[in-house]
């Protein structure tokens, strides 16, 4: 007789589960039924700027015929989880239903942090993360007109290359002195500084946005920063971070990691034997990873673990991570900060086109990882060298075509308060 597994939530990582359950059951263990909150199937979220370069909702979905068709599978589009109960294993749902489970995976991903300045819910202010998001911003879109991104994280350069490509006049706002301050160091962030602002977006670092003002009518007209700067802006895309979509710890009864989001093991599980967590509402040791990587890894691992197979724990590093922002290539492999005196920096860049730093073990020498942006080598390729020592072409690793032996050296960024034009 087949067990039923609920799946609240059809993200990324929430199908990514399902499809590696249904691929390693070969016997038929598990019927599964998905809680998917959006109209849609699963789609790339990674890629929802391509939605504004033309490409459709069909085009980017992750949910193939064979996963649709599947007789083991009961996906429910506008279906969200309301409440659950643990006792009696079930979930409710905003149509007024009820499920229940043998075994329940919380995929229910992130919301937008919207920050609570005056002026955050006018008409024109938008967050970034939904195909209805981007319907949303591309109606409000006038070309030739500014836009305002708050947050020059990944997910804000996203944001404010969709407004660059519906052909507005794109400011990021961003608190740190520099681009991306959660992956990339000051001299990688420089190497994307110099591209996007080449591209035409306007950057204003080191500032916050303390308020975003109206027209009478209560539309946007203006944000102002921290700094006294007042930008001129159409609209207002909220980009400055996301939050665990813990909501159902409360009724569950489930404990919160201290930044929230649903406290796992290293396993993924809760302290509930039949309740799991995957992807961004999953706190492991405290912490809540917002890349798409880390989460596919612990879909697998929970896949095979409701099939009694071996997994490793999940251990929350993440060898490789490789983004293309606006045409411009950033990596990071290993461990990317010294942490402590134990480690040692080693930098090799030419100009602000291509950046590598590396850390090293100060008294074993061996690579602990490193931060690379412009056309550098891959980190695939370094990836298997971090905990052991360096290859002896590790320069030309890290910079391909760079002339050998000549020396490294530090990197002073610099910090561009830039105005708007």
């Amino acid at each position: 007789m087949s067990r039923t597994l609920v799946v609240i939530g059809h993200g990324m990582v929430g199908h990514r589960l399902t499809e590696r359950l249904l691929d390693l059951d070969t016997e038929g263990v598990w019927r599964v039924v998905v809680l998917a909150e959006e109209p849609d199937p699963a789609y790339d979220r990674v890629g929802l700027s391509s939605y504004l370069e033309g490409k459709t909702r069909s085009d980017l979905t992750l949910a193939g015929r064979d996963f649709l068709d599947d007789p083991r599978v009961d996906l429910r589009l506008s279906c969200p989880a309301v409440t659950a109960d643990r006792t009696a294993r079930t979930v409710s749902t905003g149509d007024g239903g009820r499920v229940a489970y043998d075994a329940l995976v919380l995929a229910t991903g992130s919301r937008p942090f919207v920050p609570p300045v005056p002026g955050h819910d006018r008409a024109g202010c938008f967050v970034y993360r939904t195909f209805d998001d981007l319907d949303a911003i591309r109606t409000a879109a006038r070309p030739g007109r500014p836009g305002v991104v708050i947050g020059g994280g990944l997910l804000g350069l996203e944001a404010a290359n969709a407004l660059r490509l519906l052909g507005m006049r794109a400011h990021v706002v961003e608190t740190a002195h520099h681009l991306m301050p959660a992956q990339l160091d000051p001299g990688a962030a420089e190497v994307l500084h110099d591209h996007v602002t080449g591209l035409g977006l306007r950057l204003h670092l080191g500032t916050a946005t303390t308020s975003v003002d109206g027209h009478p009518d209560g539309t946007v007209r203006a944000v102002t920063l921290s700094d006294g700067t007042v930008v001129e802006a159409d609209l207002v895309v909220f980009a400055a971070g996301i939050r665990p979509r813990d909501e159902l710890a409360t009724a569950l009864g489930l404990a919160r990691g201290e930044r929230g989001g649903f406290a796992v093991d290293d396993h993924c599980r809760t302290e509930d034997p039949h309740v799991w967590a995957v992807g961004e509402c999953a706190s492991v040791r405290g912490r809540c990873h917002g890349l798409v990587a880390p989460g596919y890894r612990m879909a697998e691992s929970v896949a095979r673990r409701l099939l009694g197979l071996d997994a490793p724990p999940f251990d929350g590093a993440d060898p490789t991570t490789t983004l293309k922002l606006m045409g411009v290539n950033v990596a990071t492999f290993g461990a990317t900060r010294p942490g402590d005196d134990r480690a040692v920096e080693a930098v090799f860049a030419e100009g602000n086109a291509r950046y590598a730093k590396v850390l090293l073990g100060r008294d074993t020498g061996e690579l602990l990882g490193g931060v690379l942006a412009g056309y550098t080598g891959s980190p695939m390729a370094l990836a298997p060298f971090v905990g052991a020592q360096p290859p002896a072409d590790l320069e030309q690793l890290l910079l391909p075509g760079r002339p050998a032996g000549a020396a490294s050296r530090p990197i002073a960024p610099r910090r561009h308060p830039d105005k708007p034009s």
